[in-house]
């Protein structure tokens, strides 16, 4: 298996990953004129993009991923809330499904809360384990910090809906599974992120504040109490990575 995390623009955490003796790989969360990093890194590693995959739509930054999976004939794939949303072709994954890429298998656990479609991606080496070894989290949960849900002025309901996807679904994770975020710190899309570009499950339960609260109503105060400001542009942002502009 190969892993590569990429540092881009918003303070975005961009990541290529596969099974090198089977000659596939798939990308997640590029940016907007990183199409080529992605092309020459698989060419490196001798393999095939064969999927890539947005964690959301995104509003702070434009997405690569049409365009790369265009580029390279990879499936492009949201989760199946956005069918009816946006307005191109995608692969509509649901919660649960496994994409397998040789002997790594993809995962997906539908998390929202950031956005009604963030969903996060655990990662398994079939030939070290059968438990997952990473997950990325995209934008639901970060190294010291976690997403924002404000962003479609459902604040409070979004809020409730993140506390679900945190502790009915990535706190079940055992605590080894590292966790790899979609941004670091100074991202628009989360308060007090840290600069450390990864963590792991136990890591952040012991020391996430927002993770610590185990009440909804507590959680939903304390979220909302620290927002960053919006994005810029994020209008025309997100109309861009739905098609519509």
């Amino acid at each position: 298996m190969f892993f590569r995390q990429r540092l881009a623009k918003e303070a975005t955490l961009s990541y290529m990953l596969g099974c090198g003796s089977c000659a596939v790989g798939v990308a997640v969360d590029p940016v907007a004129g990183d199409e080529d990093w992605f092309i020459e890194e698989a060419a490196r590693q001798n393999v095939k993009i064969t999927h890539v995959f947005d964690t959301h739509v995104h509003a702070d930054h434009y997405s690569g991923g049409r365009a790369l999976a265009e580029k390279t004939g990879a499936q492009y794939c949201l989760h199946e809330s956005n069918q009816g949303r946006v307005k191109f072709p995608f692969q509509a994954l649901s919660d649960g499904e496994i994409i397998d890429v040789g002997n790594v298998a993809v995962q997906v656990i539908h998390t929202p809360g950031h956005t009604p479609d963030s969903m996060c991606l655990t990662v398994t080496d079939k030939r070290r384990s059968a438990e997952p070894w990473f997950v990325l989290t995209g934008d639901t949960l970060f190294v010291g910090s976690l997403g924002r849900p404000d962003l479609a002025g459902k604040g409070k309901e979004w809020a409730e809906q993140l506390y679900d996807s945190l502790h009915a679904k990535l706190m079940s994770l055992p605590d080894s599974v590292e966790v790899f975020p979609g941004h670091t710190s100074g991202s628009a899309c989360g308060a007090g992120i840290s600069g450390k570009p990864s963590s792991t499950v136990g890591y952040e339960k012991r020391f996430n504040t927002g993770l610590k609260i185990d009440n909804k109503n507590e959680f939903v105060q304390y979220i909302l109490a620290d927002i960053p400001p919006r994005p810029a542009e994020m209008e025309r942002i997100v109309a861009s990575n739905l098609g519509a502009a």
